[in-house]
């Protein structure tokens, strides 16, 4: 077998695929997730404190010295990953519990009665024609 052959059949797996568009999906949900929290949810918090802005958040470690640029301590950008990642947490864990809850809805279903036995369907026509005698 060629060697473009494999690799046609390899990328052309359902698994392989399936993980290809989930990571552009989830790479275009991280950029509203961020755009949400950037944009939505971190400056009426910003307003909340007094006018801050997270971005700007930073402490000076070194002070920039000729060519040399600052070491600073980013800090609020840091604080808007951790939002961006906690929401991101949650809508994700909210989309898995609804779909457990789909799965046990039709696992919930209520399975027909087994049938019985083929010896106990024999000793129900004996029982029945032992009646009618």
């Amino acid at each position: 077998m060629s060697l473009i052959k494999e690799f046609k059949e390899f990328a052309m797996k359902g698994n392989v695929v399936d993980l290809a568009v989930a990571v552009i999906i989830g790479g275009a949900f991280g950029k509203i997730v961020s755009s949400f929290v950037n944009d939505i949810i971190m400056p009426p918090i910003g307003v909340m404190l007094g006018g801050v802005d997270f971005k700007d958040l930073s402490i000076v470690i070194k002070e920039a010295e000729g060519e040399l640029p600052a070491v600073v301590l980013s800090y609020g950008n840091f604080i808007q990953n951790v939002v961006d990642f906690l929401i991101i947490a949650f809508v994700i864990f909210m989309a898995i519990k609804g779909m457990n809850s789909f799965k046990k809805k039709e696992v919930e279903a209520p399975a027909p009665p087994p049938a019985p036995p083929k010896s106990e369907l024999l000793l129900e026509e004996i029982r029945d024609l032992l009646k009618n005698k």
